[in-house]
């Protein structure tokens, strides 16, 4: 494996398109953690959770994946950027964010076939399709082509409603099997129209929300886009994935992020994810990777592998100052499982501290 300059994780970051600086390599990535309202408004228990992480000194925070349509929603108590009433919270947030010095990104998403229709009153959508086979019910409607086209138009008006509010871009979020997956899947995608078939054809929906995106907002506008490797469930392999890169980093965006759960998981070839698909991450597109990045040594490896910025989620949670011990070289905090009290000091709700519960092993009882 090609081993890159090492550059610290507590190292600057500008990015080339837009001139924006990062003040160390240190990305929050988007997670779930159901503090919003039953409308998707933001409540001051999110903004707390946010801006904490962002006081203590993270280089850019992601918010949790926020739905773009009304009916695309996929768990309780999740972000929405969908309406207009959104934005004071968004407001909020981004001014609190900002004041705390991190670059901000709203992860927007639509769920597909994995927004349940007890959430959304209706039967989910998918680009074909989806019956369970066991029982022979209908899982998810397969989309129309006008309504393709009228969800990239309300990607594009989310990331417009962002910028109105005072962030600095968003995550198009393309991994972990929700709508954008979906399209890229060869199980969920078996349209015989410009949205299925060729793996070009299947990029488009991405494709097409990055354009949209762009039209809709302005040339300093920060555009991340996150993919899995590979989902085995709905068929994405690893070399369309790869292809589906090289398409990406052809287009108007500033930060490729690869979301592998475990980052030190090595391929047949001994090689890990993070070193694959750096030679297909131009300069000018920062690289993230995130999955499973615990202490320094972590994050270093992670860079030396070719990552631009260390993505963390689980760690962020219990350690908000995560970001600020990357400056010592033996960092290495304390692990699961935490008390809930300790998961209550670090800004989590009593909400947040019950969903994470759920994760095997990291709430102590």
């Amino acid at each position: 494996n090609k081993v890159f300059l090492m550059v610290e994780p507590s190292a600057e970051y500008t990015f080339q398109r837009t001139g924006h600086c990062s003040r160390n390599r240190a990305f929050l990535a988007a997670m779930t953690n159901k503090q919003s309202n039953e409308d998707g408004t933001l409540t001051q228990e999110e903004i707390t959770w946010l801006t904490r992480r962002s006081r203590d000194g993270f280089g850019i925070i992601t918010t949790a994946a926020a739905h773009v349509c009304e009916f695309g929603k996929g768990w309780k108590g999740e972000m929405g950027v969908w309406s207009d009433n959104h934005c004071p919270g968004l407001k909020k947030l981004a001014s609190g964010l900002k004041n705390d010095g991190s670059l901000n990104l709203v992860q927007i998403f639509h769920g597909g076939m994995k927004a349940p229709s007890e959430l959304n009153n209706r039967i989910p959508v998918c680009p074909s399709e989806m019956m369970d086979k066991s029982t022979g019910e209908l899982v998810a409607r397969k989309l129309e082509l006008e309504e393709i086209y009228e969800l990239i138009e309300k990607f594009g008006d989310a990331a417009k409603r962002c910028e109105e509010a005072g962030f600095d871009g968003v995550e198009i979020h393309g991994a972990h099997s929700y709508l954008i997956s979906q399209f890229l899947g060869l199980k969920t995608n078996r349209r015989s129209d410009e949205f299925g078939g060729s793996l070009e054809n299947r990029f488009r929906f991405l494709k097409e929300i990055i354009l949209n995106v762009r039209k809709k907002t302005s040339e300093k506008f920060l555009i991340s886009v996150r993919i899995s490797p590979k989902i085995s469930t709905i068929d994405i392999s690893i070399e369309e994935s790869i292809e589906v890169s090289k398409m990406l980093c052809e287009m108007n965006i500033d930060m490729f992020h690869l979301s592998c759960w475990n980052a030190f998981e090595k391929l047949e070839d001994g090689q890990n994810l993070t070193a694959l698909f750096r030679p297909f991450i131009p300069q000018s597109i920062a690289y993230i990777s995130t999955g499973a990045i615990w202490s320094t040594s972590d994050a270093r490896w992670l860079m030396q592998q070719g990552a631009d910025f260390v993505g963390v989620a689980r760690v962020a949670i219990a350690h908000p100052d995560w970001a600020k011990g990357l400056q010592d070289s033996g960092y290495n905090p304390k692990r699961q499982p935490f008390t809930r009290d300790e998961l209550l000091e670090a800004d989590l709700s009593p909400v947040f501290v019950d969903y994470m519960s759920q994760w095997k092993g990291f709430v102590s009882d």
